[in-house]
């Protein structure tokens, strides 16, 4: 504890600047600012939604603090009651799968809350986080080994790739509804 002690405050009478762990990537953000993280991939985006079941069951709180006690920022939320068009274009991919109809009329069901979570390696930790699309094969301490019963009302969805992220995002929120903030624990949790 002494030693944790001595670095917290040689760090706090400024010996040595915290040096980054990758070299700082930029990009523009919408409205054409600059912007730099010191982590190369910390501005990496995932959807997440709670589906209907979650709603219905008041789990959103449960889903976001899991997100944010990881460290993932939160950059998008909203709740909306999802229409057929956006589901068909959400699950294409499933479009000729035998369940795809009734999928299609259980995410009608009710309201979803879709997110936005930024951060280090933000799509495959949270599809760990997540657990298993079955929840009889999701482990516990996942959200879905945690609170769904059945693979068809399994809580939530997360993006399953970078790129299926980018595009899921994209359906789902427009550019002008994605907040850009600085986040105050990101120089404790990514700088040395």
């Amino acid at each position: 504890m002494g030693f944790l002690l001595r670095c917290v405050a040689r760090s706090l009478r400024g010996w040595g600047s915290p040096r980054p762990l990758a070299a700082a990537p930029s990009e523009r953000l919408p409205g054409g600012r600059l912007y730099s993280t010191g982590i190369a991939g910390l501005q990496e985006r995932t959807l997440i939604a709670v589906k209907p079941d979650g709603v219905q069951r008041r789990l959103v709180g449960d889903v976001i603090k899991r997100f944010e006690k990881r460290g993932f920022k939160l950059v998008g939320l909203k709740l909306l009651q999802a229409n057929e068009g956006i589901l068909a274009e959400h699950y294409h991919e499933l479009r000729r799968k035998p369940f795809y109809h009734e999928l299609i009329q259980y995410m009608t069901s009710g309201p979803v809350v879709a997110m936005v979570w930024e951060g280090y390696n933000v799509v495959k930790t949270t599809r760990a986080m997540v657990g298993e699309t079955n929840p009889a094969e999701a482990k516990p301490g996942t959200v879905r080994g945690d609170f769904s019963v059945h693979v068809s009302r399994n809580v939530v969805h997360a993006s399953d790739s970078v790129e299926t992220a980018q595009r899921e995002i994209s359906l789902w929120f427009r550019s002008n509804e994605l907040i850009d903030w600085d986040c105050c624990d990101h120089k404790i949790m990514y700088e040395l």
